[in-house]
């Protein structure tokens, strides 16, 4: 590489870039520090109890004090906890209480801090992947992906899919009242199933998903619910699901990972009531890369460059969508697989919520 001339650069933006760049490193630093904090429950320690001393969250937590000094130092420089410097004591805000220490919370956010931790993990496959242009299948990934996806999901979903998302689509709550059909692709987990089957007892629900560890999971997670009477886990895939006359086919964030998303959205038409309706919740995205130049943009980019694409691609890779597809092109998806109608129901900083009907 030749050296760039001194006198081409422009020392102010030299300097913010510079500045920009230690503030990401500084972030990464700060993600172990919260995982940390959550696995140690040194944040669930200190909510609710005021000004403690170090000494006093270490004992709390049950863990050594000269290390939590340390930790809650780091927490203060963050902006995660609160120093009282004439006390010498520290203290978590209910705001930073809801953020790191109440798992319910829909702020919640240390578990997301387990998909950078597996895509450092992961990152030599990253490198072949890269060089080869071979494709990384969910499966393959270091096992705190999975883990981290659903547990950051699920608080999001636990707060708005029932309340929010599913009053948008049009006449979907009262066919859920009333008894319907559901599946759900891409399940994960089965958070999302199993919220839906809890809300709606008079509905059938069935999810379905390629990852085995990630259905015996959801097996589980509806067993502890109560629900597993009225929902269902299967190993399939979007392409050839069983089952028919479906009221209402779900892709919860799962469709922009797929091979072959037209073979899925051709498949649901297939498999679809012929007034049910297919629930699209994908990554908010403008439709123009000029137009995804944010924090949230660069996360989903991320993600979407060892993650999502490096799955479509494993799968065969006809169309790789990418966490960024934007409203656009998941429309034009829809449409050549026979949907005629195809709207944006809501939106949300991190979700577009998107109805299809034949």
């Amino acid at each position: 590489m030749e050296h760039v001339n001194p006198k081409q650069v422009d020392q102010a933006k030299l300097d913010a870039l510079v500045t920009r760049a230690i503030g990401d490193l500084s972030s990464g630093y700060g993600g172990i520090m919260i995982s940390l904090g959550n696995r140690l429950g040194l944040y669930k320690a200190m909510a609710g109890a005021g000004p403690l001393s170090s000494r006093e969250v270490a004992r709390r937590a049950g863990c050594a004090e000269r290390y939590v000094r340390e930790w809650l130092n780091s927490q203060v420089a963050g902006g995660y906890a609160t120093y009282h410097a004439s006390s010498e004591t520290y203290e978590l805000t209910s705001e930073q209480a809801l953020v790191l220490a109440d798992e319910d919370s829909p702020a919640f956010i240390p578990n997301a801090w387990a998909v950078p931790a597996s895509m450092w993990a992961d990152e030599d496959k990253a490198v072949e992947a890269f060089r080869t242009g071979n494709g990384i299948p969910w499966g393959d990934h270091d096992g705190r992906l999975a883990c981290g996806v659903a547990a950051f999901y699920r608080n999001a979903y636990r707060s708005s899919l029932v309340p929010e998302w599913l009053p948008a689509l049009d006449g979907v709550v009262a066919k859920l009242k009333a008894g319907a059909r559901v599946a759900d692709i891409g399940c994960g987990h089965g958070h999302s199933t199993v919220l839906m089957a809890e809300a709606f007892p008079a509905s059938a629900f069935h999810g379905f998903d390629t990852h085995p560890n990630s259905v015996t999971t959801a097996r589980e997670l509806a067993e502890k619910a109560g629900v597993s009477g009225r929902v269902s886990f299967e190993t399939a895939r979007a392409e050839n699901f069983p089952g028919a006359g479906y009221d209402l086919i779900c892709f919860f964030d799962c469709l922009h990972d797929m091979g072959d998303p037209l073979a899925a959205a051709e498949h649901a038409a297939k498999t679809i009531a012929p007034d049910g309706t297919v629930m699209l919740v994908e990554p908010f995205a403008n439709d123009k890369v000029e137009d995804n130049i944010s924090p949230v943009a660069r996360l989903y980019y991320a993600a979407s460059t060892t993650i999502c694409c490096a799955h479509a691609i494993s799968e065969g890779g006809r169309m790789v969508l990418g966490a960024q597809a934007g409203e656009a092109r998941l429309a034009r998806v829809f449409r050549k697989a026979g949907f005629t109608r195809f709207r944006r129901a809501l939106a949300t900083p991190f979700n577009l919520i998107l109805e299809a009907r034949l």
